[in-house]
């Protein structure tokens, strides 16, 4: 299942309705773990994040931090060196920018680590989910990915990121 959402208390709802306690939640987007304290005793917590808050205030929960950017391969890869699947990829990656950017690494993600759960908070998305009307074609995935995509493994890195944010060229 794949839920958005742009409330933040309906983002963590969402969040706590589907996780269980041997359930592998992969948070991206989690700043300074208002979301991951309410999770931290309930699964396994893999929450990542490139701000600089979050260094220290991760550091105080029962949760593993990765440091670094979503959008780098080397950063995927890392996680994927810990967990090779997840039963949730929770995504919220600034709440109401850049929608693009949030369904790349929604895709990504999800096609890595194949979660039976995403629960996505992205006004844009939110919004353009609720203004589209369909064309009758019927793609629909049960799982938290887009089982239409169903390559196996870590992607190769995304070489569009480099025109979006030459700030992160090494």
């Amino acid at each position: 299942m794949i839920k958005l959402s742009y409330n933040i208390k309906n983002y963590r709802n969402d969040l706590l309705d589907l996780i269980e306690k041997d359930y592998v939640v992969i948070e991206l987007g989690c700043h300074t773990g208002g979301t991951t304290k309410l999770l931290q005793d309930k699964c396994h917590v893999i929450a990542v994040d490139n701000s600089p808050e979050a260094v220290d205030e991760m550091a105080k929960l029962n949760v593993e931090f990765i440091s670094g950017d979503v959008r780098l391969h080397d950063v995927i890869a890392e996680v994927f060196m810990k967990v090779q699947k997840c039963d949730v990829l929770a995504i919220d990656l600034g709440g109401g920018y850049h929608p693009d950017t949030v369904f790349k690494v929604f895709y990504i993600w999800s096609s890595t680590f194949k979660p039976k759960h995403a629960v996505i908070r992205n006004r844009g998305l939110l919004e353009f989910f609720n203004s589209a009307s369909g064309s009758g074609e019927d793609y629909s995935s049960s799982e938290g990915y887009l089982e239409s995509y169903h390559d196996s493994g870590i992607p190769p890195q995304i070489k569009e990121f480099d025109l979006w944010t030459p700030s992160l060229k090494r």
